[in-house]
């Protein structure tokens, strides 16, 4: 099978979680002998803004990390998707590709020789509808939405014609416990400031536990104001920027717990959708402790594989725990290990991509030859 990917960024992470999913999706494709390209655009902000801070070295790095996913740059107004789609069986199109480029891949689409999907991993869809409804899917087969609750919504929108949830998933080539690593603290936070999303949840359950229970550890992440970075220095925790995803298991391995904060919307109006986090971090091997979220499509066993906070005592209490009881942790270790490996891993979501592929009729045969 040829696959296209339309993504906004393969290659950098820079405040673009959906890159990690993706790399693990199109190795996985290459592992059973899938075909893959990937086109990314020229002059990206996620991309221009890692080589602003960090130099083309962070490319090099990544490009020395996974050298089998090299993405191809493109203009969208003068991109050529005859070329791009010669011999295409599946395109997945992400949500963060120009709206103009979207509807001239479904305008290619509708002459047929090849199956299309759009790929929806933001909350745009209830945030900011009006964004959304300038795709124009008409000509798409459907949707792949990352929680249940925003399949519905393109649905019941009419937005497309079929949806079907794909849920992101770790990759556990990278993802996975590393041992032998000295700690380096107690907590480690790995996460962006949030544009105001939870600006007041990381102070409830991050800062102020950290800073009451005198905490040491690491914060990672972009986009930090002033006022945070002042913040963070008041809990004890170090404030060290961006980290390549790739590294994040490392980064976990030198810690004894981590935390998760979700947005604002995926706990008001998004239930049942985790993002890649918490995958990531479980595959890892870290004890994890999160903030309110509900799990509604049941992805894991609350209160087994991690623990959940209502509040900043209680967060401050089960980090106490953890961090106290070395037979908590490797509970939590193990059966947040178990529940990845059993069913949130890249491979089993390229099984879930496949079904569907054989439900449109798409021959999934693997190619001789994998580029």
């Amino acid at each position: 099978m040829r696959v296209v990917l339309f993504t906004h960024s393969l290659v950098s992470c820079w405040n673009h979680g959906n890159a990690h999913f993706l790399r693990g999706v199109a190795t996985e494709l290459q592992a059973r002998g899938h075909h893959v390209s990937i086109l990314e655009p020229r002059g990206g902000w996620s991309r221009a803004n890692l080589v602003a801070e960090h130099g083309e070295g962070a490319l090099r790095a990544y490009f020395d990390r996974f050298p089998n996913l090299r993405s191809r740059l493109y203009d969208p107004e003068r991109l050529d998707l005859g070329a791009a789609l010669d011999g295409a069986d599946l395109v997945l199109v992400h949500e963060w590709s120009d709206p103009g480029l979207v509807r001239r891949i479904g305008e290619r689409r509708a002459r047929g020789g090849f199956r299309l999907l759009f790929h929806d991993t933001h909350h745009r869809s209830v945030t900011r509808p009006k964004e959304m409804r300038r795709y124009d899917l008409s000509a798409y087969d459907g949707v792949l939405a990352y929680g249940r609750v925003i399949r519905d919504l393109y649905l019941e929108r009419g937005w497309a014609g079929a949806a079907w949830t794909w849920h992101e998933a770790a990759d556990v080539r990278v993802f996975h416990p590393v041992l032998g690593r000295e700690r380096r603290g107690d907590l480690v936070w790995i996460g962006n400031w949030g544009d105001g999303e939870r600006t007041d949840e990381l102070r409830r359950f991050l800062l102020r536990p950290a800073r009451a229970l005198r905490l040491s550890g690491s914060v990672f992440g972009v986009r930090y104001p002033e006022e945070a970075k002042a913040e963070l220095a008041a809990t004890g925790l170090a404030y060290r920027g961006w980290v390549a995803n790739y590294r994040a298991p490392v980064v976990f391995a030198e810690h004894g717990v981590t935390v998760h904060v979700p947005r604002r919307p995926y706990v008001q109006r998004l239930p049942g959708i985790p993002t890649i986090r918490p995958f990531e971090a479980l595959a890892s091997g870290i004890p994890l402790v999160s903030a309110p979220w509900e799990d509604a499509e049941g992805l894991f066993r609350t209160g087994v594989d991690y623990l959940v906070a209502r509040d900043a005592l209680e967060m401050r209490r089960h980090l106490r725990d953890v961090l106290g009881d070395p037979a908590l942790a490797r509970s939590l270790v193990q059966h947040g290990l178990e529940t990845i490996r059993t069913r949130h891993t890249c491979a089993h979501r390229v099984d879930e991509l496949l079904a569907i592929c054989d439900e449109l009729g798409v021959d999934t045969a693997a190619e001789e030859a994998v580029a």
